[in-house]
C-alpha cells in the first residue's frame, strides 16, 4: 500500500534534513514522526497533507493563482520546453556526481519534475530535487502532482536552507536572488538561469503587441546583471519553432502575462506554431 503523501514527503525530508535551516533562527532542523519540521529552538513547520511544507515567516501575496499553475502544468507537460529540460539535464550529468538541485520560483514544479525524470533516465547518479516558491497555490499543486521532490513555500530572503547545500540552483523564467544563490551553492556548483531571448513566444507578441514597443524583447540587461555576479559565465541558446495543438493556445496565453488583460477570444486566433527561444545562463563562483 502506498504511503500517504504527507508521510512520504516527511521521509524524504528526513533523509535530506541536512539541507535545511530554520528560517527564523538559522538552526539545524529535524523531521519528527508526526511530520513536523522543527529546530532546537522549537520553531516548527507542519508538512501539509499534499506533501509540502510552508516555511514562510511573514505574510506574502502573489499575482499567480491556481488556474495559472494548472495551465502551466499542461503546457510544460506537452513537451514544449523539452529541449531546455534536456540541456539542463546534460549540464547536471556533466557534474558526474549525485546532485542536490534547488529550483527557485518553481511554481507548480513541472520544470523540475521534467528535469529530474530526464536525469534519472540518463544517469546512474542520485537526484535530490527541492522546489521553493512564494506562491502557495503553486506549491500546493506541485505537492499534489509530483512525488519524490521536496516542495517548500518560502522566501529566499529568509531562506530555509543551509549554506553550501546545493550542487545546482535553477532559476527558470523567474526573478533571482544572487546573494542567496551564492550562499547556497556548493563549491564548483552551478547557477542555471533561464531567460527569454528575442524570439520567445514571438507569435503571441505579434498578435497582441503589433507595432508597439512590446512586440520586441531584449534580455541584455538581465544577462549583464548575471555576468556581474559570477566569475565564470557560459551562455547556451535554445531556440526552435514548434507546431502547437490548438487546445494549448488558451493555456499558453493564461500562463504568460501577455494574455492576462487581453479581451479577444484567444482560442479563435488560429495560432498553429510557437517559438521557444531561450538563453540558458550558467554561472560559477
Amino acid at each position: 500500500m502506498a504511503l500517504p503523501r504527507k508521510v512520504e514527503s516527511a521521509n524524504n525530508m528526513r533523509e535530506n534534513h541536512a539541507l535545511f535551516a530554520c528560517p527564523v533562527c538559522g538552526d539545524e532542523m529535524m523531521v519528527t514522526e508526526d511530520c513536523i519540521v522543527v529546530c532546537d529552538n522549537r520553531h516548527s513547520f507542519d508538512i501539509a497533507k499534499q506533501g509540502y511544507v510552508n516555511f514562510m515567516t511573514h505574510a506574502a501575496t502573489s499575482m499567480y493563482g491556481k488556474d495559472l499553475f494548472e495551465a502551466r502544468k499542461l503546457v510544460i507537460e506537452s513537451g514544449l520546453y523539452a529541449p531546455m529540460h534536456t540541456a539542463i539535464c546534460d549540464l547536471l550529468k556533466q557534474m558526474n556526481t549525485n546532485v542536490a538541485v534547488l529550483d527557485t520560483g518553481c511554481g507548480e514544479g513541472s520544470h523540475l519534475e521534467s528535469i529530474k525524470n530526464k536525469f534519472q533516465e540518463r544517469s546512474d547518479n542520485g537526484f535530490v530535487g527541492v522546489g521553493i516558491d512564494i506562491a502557495k497555490e503553486g506549491i500546493i499543486a506541485a505537492g499534489r502532482h509530483y512525488n519524490d521532490i521536496i516542495w517548500c513555500v518560502g522566501d529566499l530572503a529568509k531562506s530555509p536552507y543551509q549554506q553550501e547545500s546545493f550542487h545546482a540552483i535553477l532559476n527558470i523564467l523567474s526573478p533571482a536572488n544572487y546573494t542567496e544563490f551564492k550562499r547556497l551553492l556548493k563549491p564548483n556548483g552551478l547557477v542555471i538561469k533561464v531567460v527569454p531571448q528575442s524570439g520567445y513566444l514571438q507569435q503571441l507578441r505579434a498578435l497582441f503587441f503589433a507595432e508597439s514597443e512590446k512586440e520586441s524583447y531584449s534580455n541584455e540587461h538581465t544577462v549583464e546583471r548575471f555576468k556581474e555576479n559570477f566569475l565564470e559565465v557560459e551562455v547556451k541558446r535554445i531556440t526552435q519553432t514548434i507546431e502547437i495543438n490548438q487546445e494549448l493556445v488558451p493555456l499558453l496565453m493564461h500562463m504568460t502575462p501577455m494574455g492576462w488583460h487581453q479581451k479577444s477570444d484567444v482560442a479563435a486566433t488560429n495560432l498553429t506554431e510557437i517559438t521557444i527561444d531561450l538563453d540558458i545562463l550558467i554561472g560559477k563562483i
